[in-house]
């Protein structure tokens, strides 16, 4: 018996879990292993069933920029939860878990009358996906307010805390491989005042409603923005507005976001991503690079 296998006998480990609830597409096969972890103790346990394995892993927040393939994936997905969704703000650090909602802390941040982490409201994703993908929005990134964070290595067992710099952040980029999970960042901002900060949550919150597709099944922007124009912007220019394959088109509202119907498929989405790439370059000479992960495809 594995040691995966002996966590299942406890409950900490299930087998064939369907990986589509767990997304914004809705979309995607079953994980062979999936583990939602509560708490420090229960991510020990993780991590010896994991040192010196090679079963791929791949580690989920909120699903907000991921596609999975319709088979599914064939390893362990890691899902952090519980104490891993508290955090505490105290003398102007703010100490998030990597489950932590990102718009969730934006608000509890101006609260406390500090600004400079407002544009995290426009984000949906979580703690642990903005240190990895150095998520951003309105002219802020992650790493323009991250202290530093707390990685486990999965397979090793090792846990280190990275700075922005040892964690090479850029544009939508990191350094950390598929097996370094995230458990907790530190931010700072600047002092700032409550009614300042509620009122810039508001414009950015407006702005979304005004200008993405809200209330679809999709998962943000799919392409990284090109240098001197957004993706959205040539997608648009292009004339690939409402461009569809199956039950997924791009969106009339927004260009860079891709809007899936309920029969749509995971296959159907990166069809289409693939569909506009080779649009895009064919008529503009531009590569568009992905900042949609997609993961379990052969």
């Amino acid at each position: 018996m594995t040691s995966l296998e002996s966590l299942a006998d406890l409950g900490l480990v299930q087998r064939d879990v369907p990986l589509g609830p767990f997304t914004t597409y809705k979309s995607g096969g079953p994980a062979t292993f999936f583990a939602e972890v509560q708490n420090r103790q229960d991510l020990g346990r993780l991590v010896a069933s994991q040192v010196g394995s090679e079963l791929e892993v791949l580690v989920l927040g909120r699903g907000s920029n991921l596609v999975v393939a319709d088979r599914g994936f064939p390893g362990l997905v890691v899902r952090l939860g519980g104490e891993f969704a508290e955090y505490e703000i105290r003398d102007g650090l703010i100490s998030a878990g990597s489950a932590v909602p990102l718009p969730r802390l934006a608000r509890a941040v101006v609260e406390a009358n500090i600004a400079g982490l407002e544009f995290f409201v426009g984000i949906p994703g979580s703690v642990g996906g903005a240190v990895r993908q150095n998520a951003g929005c309105f002219g802020s990134e992650t790493t323009d307010c991250l202290v530093r964070a707390e990685i486990v290595d999965l397979h090793s067992g090792e846990s280190r805390f990275a700075t922005p710099e040892e964690l090479e952040l850029s544009y939508r980029h990191s350094n950390l491989a598929a097996g370094d999970l995230v458990t907790r960042a530190e931010f700072s901002g600047q002092p700032g005042s409550a009614e300042t900060g509620k009122a810039e949550l508001l414009r950015i919150t407006r702005w979304r409603k005004e200008h993405q597709p809200g209330g679809t099944l999709n998962a943000g922007s799919v392409f990284k923005n090109p240098k001197d124009i957004s993706a959205g912007e040539l997608i648009d220019t292009l004339g690939l507005k409402g461009l569809s394959i199956g039950d997924v088109s791009v969106s009339t509202k927004h260009a860079n976001f891709f809007v899936a119907g309920p029969g749509a498929t995971s296959r159907d989405i990166l069809e289409l991503m693939e569909l506009v790439k080779s649009r895009v370059f064919s008529l503009s000479g531009t590569i568009l690079e992905p900042e949609i992960q997609f993961v379990g495809f052969e």
